[in-house]
């Protein structure tokens, strides 16, 4: 056995766990459920390679040598949504004290009544609302707007027959700065087959991006809030308008848990 601990020495043990321990700690920024599987199968990795090298089982231990040399490329992969958004969110769209002169309750009380008269109508409606994060690389802008949101421009953006109505509305602080602009669809296949292109287009940009959308169905006339690839269906107005200001001010939002298929 002198062999094979001249090969597979303690230091080199604790050398591939902390590396393993390293992923787990990357992978829990990105998505803590997937982190703890992550981190199980690469030390069960590191066992096997190490078991294959006590029993003299070289090609086995190269073999799961190299899984585990290969897994940063795997991860970068698998998670690479997820990179996207933890690269671009050290991009702050404004700094501390921007608020300063912010009419928060103004509007947030003029989106909530936007919401609510174009839910009553049953107007199909997605709402952006930037956090932190550019989507400046991630969405086609339609019309470029600047102008205070209010509950009637909403509705005319929104009515059937303008021509930027299918679009989406971004807002940034207490303005609308474009319409009509078009967002990357979701592409989860756990999206419940159920959810319109609005819903799906909300989903694909919260996942890339800290922003918080409000989607208006127009079928049901509910409002969904969507955050982090999250969504919850027939949302709360009270909840709403919490979020609403939160995310206007620039702050992040608690997670969403609702299920996909709500």
């Amino acid at each position: 056995m002198a062999p094979v601990f001249d090969s597979v020495t303690m230091v080199g043990l604790l050398d591939k766990l902390l590396v393993a321990c390293l992923v787990y700690c990357c992978t829990l920024i990105l998505k803590k459920e997937a982190a703890l599987r992550l981190l199980s199968v690469i030390i069960a990795l590191i066992v096997a390679e190490f078991l294959s090298k006590a029993v003299g089982f070289t090609a086995t231990a190269s073999l799961f040598h190299l899984l585990i040399s290969s897994a940063p490329v795997i991860l970068a992969i698998i998670f690479q949504t997820d990179i996207k958004r933890a690269l671009f969110s050290f991009w702050k769209r404004h700094k501390p004290g921007d608020n300063d002169n912010l009419d928060l309750t103004t509007t947030v009380d003029e989106l909530a009544k936007g919401l609510h008269e174009l839910a009553e109508r049953r107007i199909g409606a997605l709402i952006v609302i930037i956090r932190q994060m550019s989507i400046d690389h991630l969405i086609q802008v339609g019309t470029e707007i600047d102008a205070k949101v209010t509950n009637e421009l909403l509705n005319s953006i929104f009515l059937p027959y303008s021509p930027i109505h299918d679009g989406a509305v971004i807002i940034q602080r207490d303005k609308i700065t474009s319409a009509g602009c078009i967002l990357p669809l979701s592409q989860n296949p756990d999206i419940a087959k159920s959810f319109g292109t609005r819903h799906r287009a909300a989903l694909g940009i919260s996942e890339q991006t800290d922003v918080l959308v409000l989607v208006v169905s127009e079928e049901t006339g509910k409002i969904s809030i969507v955050h982090e690839g999250k969504i919850t269906y027939d949302a709360d107005p009270a909840e709403i308008r919490r979020l609403s200001r939160k995310a206007i001010e620039g702050r992040r939002a608690p997670r969403v848990t609702t299920p996909l298929e709500h």
